[in-house]
């Protein structure tokens, strides 16, 4: 293994990439689903089972885990690897979404953010040097600079604020990450869903000469179109030899899309929390499994999957726990859908080795339309 951070593109088709990242703690291959351990967990899996479906690399969540167990704690249990059982690579967002999305009170001004506690109420403060701080407390692999994410939509004028403060921001975290040999630093993307100012903080990040780059403030509720526009916009200014990770992204359609514009690593709560609702994602496409249509069906979810859980359990004993609110039923679907997402991603990354990913989307954007197995 590496004991640098490199990035390498192997195969290209079209815009669409196909890579890998070596760290010391392993590579990942891309382009690449992170499942999201938001608390030092991947909701309702074990860390043997996220591995074994093809998981190269999870992404832990600074907000949540600087408030519980925090990360002074977390440093002296030996860090978020130890702690979760979890070898590979991990990448940890800086906090600043939660930060605006979940506290109560904050105020924002210059030097970071004054916030409360969604849990307890108890203040702390983030800047962007303590964002780093903690992400190195923690031990990840890859820490996110800390910035503004605004709702939107918005004034452009406030979006421009917030990203050129997200600029002045990521300078800061530069400085404070300083020389990690085998780590890296991402900068992120900020601009709202004007193509003009995604660019001009695209070409201030290239020029700060980072190791990534994110593209942040999307899929926050705008339109897919809207999103894609966006990507189009940016993605050709960042540097073709540095990883491109879309923050927050997606579906199955969105990850396939972004892909197709250039995108390299992706996360995502949706195959975690649908999974936990009844909901599952297959190569037939989405199947809720709270109608009553599956209360008698015999058949597996998919028994051409390797997955046990795809496999091996019927659609009415799914059906059974999902309406019993059985913990299983959770557990179950999200592991489908956890290892739906990683042959999802197998599936793009040989087709973009193949030449074929065009062919490959359309075929997989076909069988999605078609729905369900034939009904019995």
């Amino acid at each position: 293994m590496s004991q640098q951070f490199e990035f390498k593109v192997l195969a290209k088709d079209g815009a669409a990439r196909r890579g890998e990242i070596t760290m010391p703690r392993g590579n990942v291959r891309t382009p690449a689903f992170m499942p999201v351990g938001t608390a030092a967990t991947v909701k309702a899996m074990y860390m043997d089972q996220v591995r074994d479906l093809g998981a190269d690399i999870i992404l832990g969540n600074t907000y949540h885990l600087m408030l519980r167990p925090g990360p002074e704690r977390m440093a002296r249990l030996g860090g978020l690897h130890q702690f979760a059982r979890w070898e590979r690579p991990i990448l940890t967002d800086s906090g600043g979404f939660q930060v605006m999305s979940l506290s109560g009170l904050r105020k924002l001004t210059e030097k970071g953010v004054v916030f409360q506690s969604h849990i307890d109420g108890s203040k702390h403060e983030m800047s962007p040097e303590r964002s780093i701080e903690i992400q190195g407390l923690l031990g990840s692999d890859i820490q996110m600079q800390l910035d503004e994410c605004i709702a939107l939509p918005a004034e452009k004028s406030e979006v421009e604020r917030a990203m050129e403060l997200s600029l002045r921001w990521a300078e800061r975290c530069k400085i404070a990450f300083g020389e990690q040999p085998g780590k890296a630093m991402f900068g992120i993307v900020q601009g709202g869903d004007f193509p003009d100012l995604r660019v001009k903080s695209a070409e201030a990040l290239k020029a700060m000469d980072l190791k990534g780059y994110a593209i942040g403030g999307l899929a926050v509720g705008e339109p897919q179109a809207v999103m894609l526009e966006m990507l189009e916009a940016t993605c050709p200014v960042l540097p073709a030899e540095k990883p491109r990770y879309l923050m927050g992204v997606g579906t199955p359609e969105d990850i396939l899309r972004s892909v197709a514009r250039g995108v390299d690593m992706f996360d995502c709560v949706m195959p975690t929390r649908a999974g936990r609702h009844g909901q599952a994602f297959t190569r037939f496409g989405k199947i809720n499994f709270k109608n009553a249509r599956h209360a008698e069906d015999t058949r597996p979810i998919d028994d051409q999957s390797d997955c046990p859980a795809t496999s091996d359990y019927s659609r009415a004993y799914l059906h059974h726990l999902v309406k019993s609110g059985e913990a299983l039923g959770g557990m179950l679907l999200t592991w489908n859908n956890l290892a739906y997402y990683q042959y999802l991603m197998a599936g793009i990354r040989q087709a973009i080795s193949d030449g074929c990913f065009e062919e490959f989307a359309q075929k997989t954007q076909e069988d999605w339309a078609k729905g369900d197995i034939d009904p019995i």
